[in-house]
């Protein structure tokens, strides 16, 4: 698992928790929905869409589309499926590889041929079949969250402030091509960082045991060095252990009420308890080891991937590089939510973004990033775009634009950065 999934803990920090107007948390609803309910054995999480009434209207798409980022996206899923490795990840249902490149080539050119929100929309509709997410429920609701790269203070070299390492895999490790152990879970993040086990295999040096834990769980990072260089770092490895949300522990002990929690209230909570940051954070066993990583964020797919035009789902049930729809709610700035509308190239995974009831937006590098995934947790519905095979056409009625699927429920809160 490969994802950026990162934050920048010690500016957000001063920038949220000392902000003198930080922006509340929106109360979530209790929640009933199982959103990691998973699929029967073999089924894939799309469904395709045969009433004309059930496809988005692709209309607010058109202005989100406007800039360079799903141009960039488009690319590097096209240069990905261009690797003949990609190959063996196809055919995705009904959905073959010669398809998949078809579909993204083909809607570059619906990029530049649609001069309007409504001449983007029948373009949409009438060149691509629409397929849905199933959802948690079978109904299409997708827990939508974000992620995205912290920026730490650092150094390549233990000293007095910077005391507490990053490791690169440890020697003789074997893994798969997704990055886990060989022959099954290995060491648990307690039994790495209290044994001194892989002294010697440090790749950098943080100044906070909650930096690096976050840094392990968002999957990549940046960090800068005192004469101001960033040293990117990506994913290389984990240790095969299941992720364990410690916010959502913090809250069972009672130690952060449920409509408080965020990375702030997290932060501040262990400002003022640093006794409490290894046992809480021991309690996740999941470990991300790390390389050098120039020229990213990369994804799974080892391409870069773009802000707010690159998603992370489950790679056992959703297609690979292609390209998605989003129908959900992103934070402004102050944290209160905004419907959006956009599209996005399936190019990452999480260890906790399992099922077709989740999704997680990259939301880019820095605190500003930091801050908007962090109180990215909405519902709302996922929708992928394939090119038409029989050369017919969903019937479109300029004269009434069609309905969307049910608009997303639920509430935009802040919650604990979503894991790579």
């Amino acid at each position: 698992m490969r994802a950026c999934r990162r934050l920048a803990l010690l500016v957000i920090a001063s920038a949220l928790v000392g902000a003198c107007q930080k922006p509340e948390p929106i109360p979530i609803q209790e929640i009933t929905k199982d959103y990691d309910r998973p699929l029967p054995p073999g089924q894939l999480a799309l469904r395709k869409i045969t009433d004309p009434a059930m496809i988005p209207d692709f209309s607010a798409a058109f202005y989100t589309s406007q800039g360079q980022g799903i141009r960039d996206a488009i690319q590097r899923s096209l240069h990905y499926l261009a690797k003949k490795s990609s190959q063996k990840f196809f055919p995705y249902g009904d959905v073959s590889h010669e398809r998949a490149v078809a579909s993204l080539k083909l809607f570059l050119d619906v990029l530049d041929q649609a001069h309007s929100p409504a001449q983007f929309n029948e373009l949409i509709r009438e060149k691509f079949d629409v397929y849905i997410s199933v959802g948690c429920d079978d109904k299409g609701t997708v827990l939508y969250t974000g992620y995205y790269t912290p920026i730490f203070d650092g150094s390549r070299t233990r000293t007095e402030r910077f005391r507490y390492p990053i490791y690169k895999l440890p020697p003789d490790f074997k893994k798969d091509v997704e990055g886990n152990p060989a022959g099954g879970p290995w060491k648990t993040r307690e039994e790495i960082e209290s044994s001194g086990m892989l002294a010697g295999n440090e790749l950098v040096w943080l100044g906070d045991p909650f930096e690096t834990y976050v840094v392990t769980v968002q999957g990549s990072g940046q960090i800068r060095m005192d004469d101001g260089r960033i040293f990117e770092i990506g994913y290389a490895g984990n240790n095969g252990h299941e992720y364990t949300s410690i916010g959502k522990i913090l809250v069972a002990d009672g130690k952060i009420a449920k409509d408080k929690l965020s990375l702030a209230s997290m932060l501040e909570y262990f400002h003022q308890n640093p006794q409490d940051i290894q046992p809480y954070c021991w309690k996740n066993p999941r470990y991300v080891f790390f390389q050098p990583a120039p020229g990213g964020p990369f994804g799974c797919l080892n391409e870069k991937v773009t802000t707010l035009h690159s998603i992370a789902t489950d790679k056992e049930i959703f297609p690979r590089a292609c390209l998605a729809f989003l129908d959900t709610t992103v934070p402004r700035e102050d944290g209160t939510p905004r419907a959006y509308k956009g599209f996005a190239c399936d190019q990452d995974r999480g260890a906790a973004i399992r099922a077709a009831g989740r999704c997680d937006i990259f939301m880019g590098v820095g605190d500003e990033a930091g801050r908007r995934a962090g109180f990215t947790y909405s519902e709302g519905k996922l929708y992928y775009t394939f090119v038409k095979e029989s050369g017919e056409s969903v019937a479109s009625d300029t004269s009434q634009t069609p309905p969307s699927e049910a608009p997303p429920s639920g509430s935009s809160v802040p919650t604990e950065p979503p894991p790579q």
